[in-house]
C-alpha cells in the first residue's frame, strides 16, 4: 500500500510539476508577447529613420542612434533582416516554457526576461513558489533513481560482491553514464544544432547543469540559423533530467 501511494504522489508531483510550467509559460506569453511587439516595432522605425538620414546626421543625433540601438539588442531585439522579425515572438510557447524551467532551475541566463512591471511581479510569485517545487520534484526523480541504484546493488550483493565495491561500482556507473548522456552527446548535439565547437558545449552543458547559467552560450538564439520546432523544449527537458541527475549524485 506504502508503495501505491508513494507511486501516485510521484505521478501527482510531476504531473502538477508540468502543469505549474506550463501554466506559468501562458502567463509569461500573456503578458509580455504585446509589450515586446511594440520594441519590434519601435526598432524598425527607429532603423528606416536611420537609413533615410544617414547622411546628414551631427554627431549627438548618431550618438542617440547608438544609445537606442544598445537599448534594443539590450532587450532582445536585433534590428536585422527584414520585417518578418516582427512576427516572430521570443515569447512564443516554446521560448516561454524554456524560461519558465530556467527560472524554477534557477539557471537564469538572463537574455529573455520579463519588462512589463505585471511580467516581473508575476516571476517574482512564479519563482517564489516554483524554486521549492522544482527542489521537490529534482528529490523525487533522484530517489527513483537510487532505488534503482539500490536494486542494481541487491542483485549484485546476492552474486556475492562485496557491499564496498558495489557502492564503488554503482557511483562509477551513474557518473560515466551521466556525463555521457548528459555532457558529451548533448554537446555534440550542440555543435550540429548551434554551430559551436564541441568545447564551446561542453562548456555550455557544465554552466547550465551547474545552474551557473553565465547567458553567453544559450540554445535557439542565433539569428538566421533554422532550429527546428521543439529544439528548446527538448532542451529543457535535458536540464530537467541532467539537474535530478546531479541531485543523485550528490544523494549517493
Amino acid at each position: 500500500k506504502a508503495m501505491c501511494s508513494g507511486k501516485l504522489q510521484t505521478v501527482l508531483l510531476v504531473a502538477g510539476y508540468f502543469v505549474y510550467l506550463l501554466v506559468g509559460a501562458a502567463v509569461f506569453q500573456a503578458l509580455e508577447r504585446t509589450a515586446e511587439k511594440q520594441e519590434k516595432i519601435a526598432a524598425a522605425q527607429l532603423k528606416e529613420a536611420f537609413f533615410q538620414n544617414f547622411t546628414h546626421l551631427t554627431v549627438a543625433e548618431m550618438e542617440q542612434f547608438m544609445k537606442n540601438l544598445t537599448e534594443a539588442i539590450q532587450n532582445g531585439v536585433y534590428p536585422v533582416g527584414n520585417e518578418s522579425q516582427i512576427e516572430d515572438s521570443n515569447w512564443d510557447f516554446s521560448n516561454s516554457f524554456f524560461f519558465a524551467g530556467t527560472v524554477v532551475s534557477t539557471i537564469g541566463y538572463g537574455t529573455l526576461r520579463p519588462k512589463t512591471a505585471g511580467g516581473q511581479i508575476f516571476c517574482v510569485f512564479f519563482a517564489l513558489f516554483g524554486i521549492p517545487l522544482n527542489i521537490v520534484f529534482l528529490h523525487r526523480v533522484g530517489k527513483m533513481l537510487s532505488l534503482l541504484c539500490k536494486k542494481l546493488g541487491k542483485y549484485l550483493h546476492e552474486k556475492g560482491m562485496r557491499k564496498k565495491k558495489i557502492k564503488f561500482l554503482t557511483l562509477l556507473f551513474f557518473l560515466t553514464t551521466g556525463i555521457l548522456v548528459f555532457l558529451c552527446l548533448p554537446s555534440l548535439f550542440f555543435q550540429i544544432t548551434e554551430g559551436w565547437s564541441y568545447s564551446e558545449g561542453i562548456y555550455f552543458a557544465f554552466i547550465t547543469l551547474s545552474t551557473i547559467g553565465f547567458g553567453d552560450y544559450v540554445v535557439g538564439k542565433q539569428p538566421g540559423r533554422n532550429y527546428f520546432s521543439y529544439y528548446r523544449t527538448l532542451v529543457a527537458i535535458w536540464i530537467l533530467f541532467g539537474l535530478a541527475w546531479i541531485a543523485l549524485l550528490f544523494n549517493l
